[in-house]
């Protein structure tokens, strides 16, 4: 029934029904696909796995954005330094110079989206979940009392040092100053 008590149209029905088989379906891959990660990260050895367990280490980072930053970046490709890690995310300045004119015009947004936006709402996290940590302390002061466009700008420079942070965490073993590891451990490989 509708709001005024009327019935709702058959051809309505109709597709509200086939529209929520679709949303059962899609509900089931997505779990079959969630459990198929969660016995790799238990029975496999392998590296992009280990990689996996290792960020999971961290507070404020869980599965999806592990799973997505190892196969999307870290798995797979050699960064020499930091900049080659902010170039691929697409959180790099993009300088204008022309003559007298010298400014920024933003972010390139060139790099791979899904893992910019990962970054984002990631960043997001971290500040909440690891309060001690430089990065947020920094943020803290340099950003937190701002406005909305100020908080945004920092938002986006806080997700860019995480990534880079991460990269040197599961490159060279440099843990995050002041980052925190979860309060229980990933089940590790073969068990």
């Amino acid at each position: 029934m509708q709001w005024n008590g009327t019935p709702i149209p058959e051809r309505l029905r109709a597709r509200l029904a086939h529209e929520w088989e679709n949303v059962k379906l899609f509900t089931t891959q997505i779990e079959a696909l969630e459990r198929a990660r969660r016995l790799e990260l238990r029975q496999n050895a392998d590296g992009a796995v280990a990689l996996v367990r290792q960020l999971l280490q961290r507070r404020g980072i869980g599965e999806q954005t592990a799973w997505l930053f190892v196969t999307e970046l870290f798995a797979w490709r050699t960064f020499r330094n930091r900049r080659e890690v902010g170039g691929i995310t697409g959180m790099v300045g993009t300088p204008y110079r022309s003559g007298l004119l010298n400014h920024e015009q933003g972010i390139s947004k060139a790099g791979n989206k899904r893992v910019r936006a990962m970054a984002v709402q990631i960043a997001w996290s971290w500040l909440i979940y690891q309060r001690q940590s430089a990065l947020t302390q920094w943020y803290t002061q340099r950003f937190a009392r701002g406005g909305p466009t100020a908080r945004k700008i920092g938002i986006v420079a806080v997700a860019r040092r995480l990534v880079i942070d991460l990269w040197r965490y599961l490159d060279a073993g440099v843990i995050p100053e002041g980052a925190v590891f979860k309060d229980h451990a990933v089940a590790p490989s073969g068990g």
